[in-house]
């Protein structure tokens, strides 16, 4: 659950500055929604303040951006594995996002390529709104039904978090911040990781995983005590 990570990792923050948070994740992931309000109760819980920065990991890169059918189509064919087993998997992760507050709606998602969402939060960050636009992207792929890989939705989504709807757009149709999303994913690499909602605790920790607050309230005291 948490290893340590290079030597080389470690910012050496100083003692009294809040602890930083890297979070691998990607758009369509539906345990890094989960991990998100677990991580949002355990930083509650912590009661000290924490920076946290998203980073780029696409699960399925070569999904087609307006790809034909339904998540349960793409994982049936993609795991090899009954529809009706691909079912119960979604019904099983549907009833653990109820627990922490979350209303799937698999009927309405929209399987696509998430690449151009990760460069929107890339943006997002350049503004200082990326935890807000990480949010809203989350929100729109398993609660709203939006089209994430749409470049007119996004730039909705922008907009909706206060950024300027038609420089968000004219960066996505740039590309201007592929090579940023790529860094990041060949930092994750790097790292070793494989799989996401996957959290570096100031440079140091690694959690994988949607763990409990409790987990993740002990891990920041723990970090926080090292300090």
């Amino acid at each position: 659950m948490s290893t340590d990570l290079p030597d080389d990792a470690n910012p050496n923050a100083s003692s009294d500055a809040p602890l930083k948070i890297d979070i691998w994740s990607d758009v369509q992931c539906p345990w890094c929604y989960i991990g998100k309000r677990k991580f949002e109760a355990g930083v509650t819980s912590f009661g000290r303040p924490v920076e946290i920065e998203y980073h780029s990991f696409e699960l399925s890169p070569d999904t087609p951006v307006d790809f034909v059918g339904t998540p349960v189509d793409y994982l049936s064919a993609r795991k090899g594995i009954p529809v009706e087993q691909v079912h119960e998997m979604l019904d099983r992760v549907t009833g653990i996002a109820a627990e922490v507050g979350l209303t799937y709606d698999y009927d309405a998602v929209h399987q696509t390529n998430t690449r151009k969402a990760h460069e929107l939060l890339h943006f997002a960050k350049a503004h200082g709104v990326q935890s807000e636009v990480k949010e809203l992207l989350l929100a729109a792929y398993f609660v709203d039904g939006g089209h994430v890989g749409d470049l007119e939705q996004l730039a909705d989504i922008a907009a909706a978090a206060g950024l300027n709807r038609e420089d968000a757009l004219r960066s996505l149709t740039a590309g201007e911040y592929a090579e940023a999303v790529e860094a990041d994913v060949q930092l994750a690499v790097r790292y070793g990781i494989s799989g996401v909602p996957f959290y570096v605790i100031d440079g140091k920790y690694g959690i994988s995983g949607a763990q409990s607050p409790e987990v993740f309230a002990q891990a920041l005291e723990q970090a926080h005590a090292e300090r």
